[in-house]
């Protein structure tokens, strides 16, 4: 039986490392894909993998026993619990100008762009496409210099090809696409959840491995319904919240 594959993770000497692999392998169990097996390797292989003891691993188990991510069965092994998933986040639907506004104000770097394979995390907006255009890119207070956030948007090809690279170092890519290339944006649709900062995040942004940020996934659609971007965004926690104003009317 083919065994679930947990991420990798760069180990702190800040935290104790059993909390350090729990929380690893608790956000890799959360963020699995449905087709993604539900047996875990064993406690030898994990140990491995992590780099730490058997007796870390085990201590680090038993606290995602105790949650009820997993299940373990004596001589059968460890297995996920099917039901184990994120809680639903809140969903929020604003303006395109707000989005614009909210996007706008710092210093851009653009680390990457180019075309690969659809990743995992937003197929499902992009089930037509095998392939989309990628940009990454890391903002940062103008003043300070201090990173903000690093974001990566899915575009689809067609749009991408007339995306200047340039223009998404001086504008945010929802107006890039808007005003630039034209595009007909009908709404965005805003999740945001409470996430641990991965080794890439933390290197990024400077802030320790695992410590608290925001999670943001924006996707912009056409009158159509059809996605044009997917926008996904990783926010330093100790900067940013999120306000919503609902009217009442």
């Amino acid at each position: 039986m083919t065994s679930f594959a947990p991420d990798s993770i760069v180990l702190t000497r800040k935290l104790p490392l059993w909390y350090q692999v729990s929380q690893s392998l608790r956000a890799s169990i959360l963020g699995r894909s449905p087709r993604d097996p539900l047996r875990l390797p064993t406690e030898e292989q994990l140990a491995g993998h992590y780099g730490v003891s058997v007796l870390t691993m085990r201590q680090a188990l038993k606290e995602l026993e105790a949650e009820g991510l997993i299940t373990r069965h004596r001589r059968r092994g460890t297995f996920i619990e099917p039901t184990a998933q994120r809680g639903a986040p809140v969903r929020l639907l604003g303006s395109v100008d707000a989005i614009v506004a909210q996007q706008s104000g710092m210093a851009t770097q653009l680390l990457a762009h180019g075309r690969a394979a659809v990743p995992a995390e937003v197929a499902e907006h992009f089930p037509d496409l095998a392939e989309v255009a990628t940009y990454h890119r890391l903002r940062s207070d103008e003043e300070t210099g201090e990173p903000t956030n690093h974001a990566r948007n899915y575009v689809r090809p067609e749009l991408a090809d007339r995306i200047d690279p340039d223009d998404l170092v001086r504008w945010p890519m929802t107006k890039v696409l808007r005003d630039v290339v034209g595009a007909d944006i009908s709404r965005i649709t805003d999740t945001v959840e409470a996430r641990l900062a991965d080794p890439e995040t933390a290197r990024l942004l400077r802030v320790p491995l695992l410590s608290p940020i925001l999670h943001y996934t924006g996707v912009t659609y056409d009158a159509a319904g059809r996605v044009l971007d997917a926008a996904v965004i990783h926010y330093r926690g100790d900067r940013f919240s999120f306000t919503v104003t609902l009217d009442a009317t």
